[in-house]
Parts: C-alpha cells; sequence; structure tokens
C-alpha cells in the first residue's frame, strides 16, 4: 500500500507545491494544510490510525507520536522540509529540493551493533580538599565514592566515602573498566585522636573503578578527553562546571549500549609485515588512543572508539569501515538526493554536508535569517571526519555541482583537511570546508557563491570506496589519463631505480595488496598501480632502497594490469642449462667469493654458484671432502652370508 504524505506550510510560512511533491515522490498527497498540529490535528490524527503516513514536520514529531501511541499504531515518518527548504529568501522553486529530502528521508536506517557496558557505580574523585569533599558527600548517595587528594594533604574521615593521599600517574580504560595507578600512595591509620596519621607513601598502587571524576584542574588525563566515556572533568573554580560533572556523574550507573562504530578486517591492514613498518594511518589521526599497533596489523578498542570515523576515511585499503552508518549506506544517499533532485526537475545542487552542530545553525538561519538556497541540499551525517575523499568525489560524480562540509567547533580536523586536500587534486574548486558559527554568515556565503555545473552525465557510485573513488575521478576527468596526487595519497604508482634493484623480490613477498608481483618463469619485477595502497611498505624493505612511491591517479585502463618495472636475462645453469636466477647477480656473487672466501677457495666448491639447485645438490654430494659424506655404506647382507656360517655348509 502507498505511503500517504501530509504536507503542511505551517500558518503560510513556506511555499509548499502539493501537487509537484506528490508526482515527484510518488506518495499520495491530498493537498497543503496550514495547520496540522493545532486546528487541523483531526485530519492528522485520522491519517495516522489509517497508518503508512508520512508527515513533512520534524518540529511537532513528539506531538504526532503520542496521538499514534494513543491509537496503538506505530508512529509516522517525519520528515524536515521546512527548516531545511521551506523557510527561504531564495524565489527559485523549492519542490526538487523537498522532493530530495523527502527520497532521502524514506530510504531505511539501517541496523546498527552495540555491546553492553556496565557501571556499577564506583568513582573516583581527584583533586583539591576544598572541592573534592562536597561533590562527594552529593555523589555518596547514589555511587560508591574514593576521593584522591594530593600528596602532603590531611584526610578528614568520613563515613560515606573512602580518601585516600597519593598522586595519579596514570590511568587507562573507559567506563565500567577504569584502571589507575597511583604512587606515594597513602591511607589513613585507623584509632586516635586528631588527625589520622598516614601509612608510609608506597609506589605502583593499582585500583580499578567505573568513573572518574576529575576536579584537579590539571593536564586531562586522556587524549580527547571529552570523548572517553566515564571521564569526565570540570574547572574547580567553575561552580556551575562542577555541578554539571557531579549531575552527570550520577547518571553514570546501570547498563549501556555502547555503539560499535567501526568493523576491523586485521587480513586487508598494511600496518607492518616482517616487523617491517608500513601504514599508520589510522594511528595518527584517532584522537582518543583507540587504535594501538598489533603485530603485523592494527586493532581498534570499541570501548574507547568514540566514532569520529577519521580512521576510516584516512585507511587506503578498506581494513577499517565505518558502520554508523556503512559506506554503501552514504553512497546510497548520495545517488538518492542527486536522483531526487535532477527528476524533480532541479539543476546544479550543491551538497551540504553537516552533524548535528549543523543542523543547529540551519534551523537559526532559516528562523531569523535568510535560510539555504534552493539548490542547496543539505545532508547530515553522525561524524564529518568520516566523510572523506571517496564521499566528495562520489557525490560530484553522482550529479552534485559542489561539495561544501560545514565544520564545527568539535569537528576533527587531523583526517579531514588531508582528504578535502585530495578531493581538489581531483576535482578542483568543486569541495569546500566552511568554518562558521554565524547563521547568517552561512546563508551569506551560500547565496553568494559562484554558480558551479554539474556532469551532464552522473555515475551511480558502487562499490568499495577505492572503487567509487576511481570510477569518480574518471567520470570528472574524461579527458585526462594520469593525475598527480598529494603526497600520502593512497593511490599511486612505484619508481624502480633499475641500476640498483637487484630483484631479489622481497617486495613482492611482503607487499600486503598484491600490487607487487613476479614471473615465476623469468626474473621480472610487475606492478599494478590499481592494487597499490602507496603504504610504503616496499621502500622500507627493500635492501637497495630502488623503490619510491609516486602518488598519482592513472585513470585509463593500464591501472588494472601488470606492467613489468624492472626485468634481467636469466642464467643458464653450467651444468644442465636450466635458467635460474639473475644473470647479473650471480655474475656479481662469483665476483666477491670466487678465490676471496674460504668456502669458495677452489674453483670446483666456486663453479656451484652457478648451478641450478638439483646440480649444485648432485656435485655438493660427489665431490671430494665432501662435508656431508659419512662413511662408505656398509654392503647389504644376503642369504649367502648366513649359509657360509654354517657348518653343513
Amino acid at each position: 500500500m502507498s505511503k500517504t504524505l501530509l504536507l503542511c506550510d505551517c500558518l503560510g510560512s513556506q511555499s509548499v507545491d502539493a501537487t509537484g511533491l506528490g508526482a515527484a515522490t510518488g506518495l499520495a498527497c491530498t493537498g497543503c494544510f496550514t495547520s496540522l498540529c493545532t486546528t487541523q490535528a483531526d485530519i492528522a490524527a485520522e491519517a495516522i490510525k489509517d497508518g503508512d503516513v508520512v508527515i513533512a514536520c520534524a518540529q511537532e514529531a513528539p506531538r504526532f507520536a503520542e496521538i499514534a501511541q494513543d491509537f496503538e499504531v506505530d508512529a509516522p515518518t517525519f520528515i524536515d522540509i521546512r527548516d531545511r527548504a521551506g523557510w527561504t529568501d531564495d524565489s527559485a522553486s523549492t519542490t526538487p529540493k523537498m522532493a530530495a529530502l523527502i527520497a532521502d528521508g524514506l530510504m531505511d536506517e539501517p541496523d546498527y551493533k552495540s555491546i553492553d557496558v556496565v557501571s556499577e557505580g564506583t568513582c573516583l574523585i581527584l583533586g583539591a580538599s576544598d572541592v573534592v569533599l562536597p561533590a562527594a558527600q552529593t555523589l555518596a548517595e547514589t555511587l560508591s565514592v574514593t576521593v584522591l587528594l594530593g600528596p602532603q594533604s590531611d584526610i578528614v574521615p568520613h563515613p560515606a566515602f573512602d580518601t585516600y593521599v597519593g598522586k595519579l600517574r596514570q590511568a587507562t580504560g573507559t567506563l565500567g573498566a577504569f584502571e589507575v595507578r597511583i604512587d606515594a600512595f597513602q591511607q589513613s591509620l585507623i584509632g586516635g585522636r586528631g588527625t589520622p596519621d598516614l601509612s608510609a607513601p608506597r609506589d605502583g598502587a593499582m585500583s580499578q573503578c567505573d568513573i572518574i571524576l576529575d576536579l584537579s584542574g590539571a593536564t586531562p588525563l586522556f587524549p580527547a578527553d571529552h570523548k572517553r566515556d566515564g571521564y569526565l572533568r570540570a574547572d574547580p573554580k567553575s561552580q556551575p562546571a562542577v555541578a554539571q560533572a557531579i549531575s552527570e556523574a550520577s547518571l553514570l550507573i546501570g547498563t549501556f549500549e555502547k555503539p560499535l562504530y567501526v568493523r576491523m578486517e586485521p587480513t586487508l591492514c598494511a600496518h607492518s609485515r616482517a616487523e617491517k613498518p608500513a601504514c599508520s594511518n589510522c594511528l595518527n589521526v584517532c584522537p582518543t588512543g583507540a587504535i594501538v599497533s598489533a603485530g603485523e596489523h592494527v586493532a581498534v578498542d570499541p570501548l574507547i572508539c568514540a566514532g569520529c570515523g577519521a580512521c576510516a576515511s584516512v585507511c587506503p585499503s578498506g581494513a577499517i569501515s565505518y558502520e554508523m552508518p556503512t559506506t554503501d549506506h552514504i553512497f546510497r544517499r548520495i545517488s538518492i538526493l542527486a536522483t531526487a533532485y535532477r527528476s524533480a526537475g532541479g539543476q546544479d545542487a550543491r551538497l551540504l554536508v553537516h552533524d548535528a552542530y549543523g543542523a543547529e545553525m540551519i534551523q537559526l538561519s532559516s528562523r531569523h535569517g535568510r535560510g539555504l538556497p534552493a539548490d542547496v541540499i543539505p545532508m547530515e551525517v553522525n561524524a564529518l571526519s568520516g566523510f572523506g575523499h571517496a564521499e566528495m568525489l562520489a557525490a560530484l560524480a553522482a550529479g552534485f555541482a559542489r561539495v561544501e562540509i560545514l565544520a564545527g567547533p568539535e569537528t576533527e580536523r587531523d583526517a579531514l583537511n588531508p582528504q578535502l586536500a585530495l578531493t581538489l587534486a581531483i576535482a578542483p574548486e568543486k569541495a569546500a570546508i566552511l568554518d562558521m558559527a554565524d547563521p547568517d554568515a552561512l546563508s551569506d556565503y551560500l547565496f553568494d557563491a559562484t554558480a558551479a555545473t554539474a556532469l551532464d552525465a552522473p555515475i551511480l557510485p558502487l562499490g568499495t570506496r577505492r572503487q567509487v573513488a576511481r570510477l569518480s575521478a574518471k567520470a570528472l576527468n574524461p579527458a585526462t589519463e594520469t593525475l598527480a596526487l598529494p603526497q600520502g595519497a593512497p593511490y599511486g604508482a612505484v619508481l624502480v631505480d633499475t641500476d640498483a634493484c637487484t630483484l631479489c623480490l622481497a617486495c613482492v613477498s611482503l607487499c600486503p595488496s598484491g600490487a607487487l608481483g613476479d614471473n615465476p618463469d623469468m626474473p621480472q619485477l610487475r606492478f599494478q598501480e590499481d592494487a597499490c595502497l602507496q603504504c610504503g611498505l616496499c621502500t622500507n624493505v627493500c635492501p637497495e632502497k630502488a623503490i619510491s612511491l609516486v602518488p598519482q591517479f592513472d585513470l585509463t585502463d593500464a591501472a588494472y594490469t601488470q606492467k613489468v618495472v624492472n626485468e634481467e636475462e636469466p642464467f643458464a645453469c653450467v651444468e644442465c642449462g636450466t635458467l635460474f636466477g639473475v644473470k647479473s647477480t650471480v655474475e656479481k656473487i662469483m665476483e666477491k667469493l670466487s678465490g676471496n672466501h674460504a668456502m669458495f677457495a677452489n674453483p670446483a666448491a666456486a663453479r656451484m654458484i652457478q648451478m641450478c639447485d638439483g646440480c649444485r645438490i648432485n656435485a655438493q654430494y660427489h665431490s671430494q671432502n665432501n662435508p656431508f659424506a659419512g662413511n662408505e655404506r656398509p654392503r647389504p647382507r644376503t642369504s649367502d652370508d648366513y649359509f657360509s656360517k654354517r657348518k653343513d655348509h
């Protein structure tokens, strides 16, 4: 059964073309109402009761959800077209934009994975006594509190919580699983009059807790401390900040769902091989320290991961992928937004990517300012840092004329800036990051921006991030064969110094993506550019330092085939003529060892260097003074030997 679309012009404050939207979305639409949330609520209630209704209003979603609950039916789908499209100073038609937003809102939300985190309410409070003791008294009503005062502090016993003295040296973990190490640890001695005596200080005391409330005013215990679950930090000089931290800490008891933001596939990781370092992109951009080296691959701690998505955007192999939502879901959203806009008659749309901070900026701009232009389609994502070059290029190749990313005050830029630079190398002047805190400035920028033109023949972004990026680059640069890319790009070629390369093939055996290969029949080094991750492992493992990286994008079909980057004449065995090894290498070894090394002092031993494996073994076995030779093999016994010893023969 087709869904019903309920439209409302919010007391005539926006222009809504009900007929056009019905035709563009394919939904049943009986017209545009004026006040569905108040005077026309009976119409909305009847539609909700019938089910399968889409209400083009997000502001009054709680009101309509209550109506659905009263009727014991599923809540409607709510899509905001007012703040993002209807409220605008643009005189152009907003119908294509509204149709695109409705199509995006009708997409099924993917299921997300999570794990349970249990906090039993064990809380450690750090800081000076004049701040932490009142906080401890407040929290002791709901949590199991322990206070850690600084060295040389006096302890005032309190029956509701324990107090210790020491210096916190190290803290690891997250909500429900913190581990702390304390130096100069002292505890009070029970009994006596006056201030209790303290035990002798000792270093290395260890303990566990579920929550850490840091009121010390010192350096944070963790990188990106605001992203560490269970770690609350406040300025001890600010009473409102301390009160807020105490309130938040009191709620951190029970079982919580922790989303699994990323998925790790160790077999694809190009972090290291044979103890030689290679790619460390994710380690360099992770703000929380959730990613650590684990031998030949990296490991992600899902309890520490805060879901910024930066690791997924910089991973060249796809070993780390973002799961909230998946890259495939983002590609489908981009495609649906672009397709629905064009199908409704729109041209040259611009994509504005934002997070929750940007959504608030758009709401303020639409209510109190000029709003967004009719050709700017907002797209909200959970993590801006995860919107990398592949997603930007996919948007441009799918039919958007330009991509703008509205950054917020907490947006991680270590990954986003290089991803933008890579995008601009492939599609110059087609993308930008907007650093704006003023809604009016945002509107002015978007209204005054120079018009851009979208592709005439957009693509359908399907596949992995690398596949979509290559397909998009080809669509955006149809007349270009090779694009130069900035350093650190995950695409490129290798440059082999043929004079230095000995074809030892160490690079081939360790290449994590199979971009470097050999020829089992000839001394050749082959390379396939499409598979190269530019991880740098080949440059690190090459004993001759004969390999260097060339970041580029070969947009021709040659990138999908292997090409020979170095080859030499094979050496023929001096005994049987079988081809083996590299002629120049064998000759160089003969030059260095023959007559110059004790093991190859005589010509017969040196000649073994020029033999294949089989002939070399035979020559060693039959040579004089063979180090592997044993005593003469005894003659086999026969029946004649047995009979010769009998007396009757």
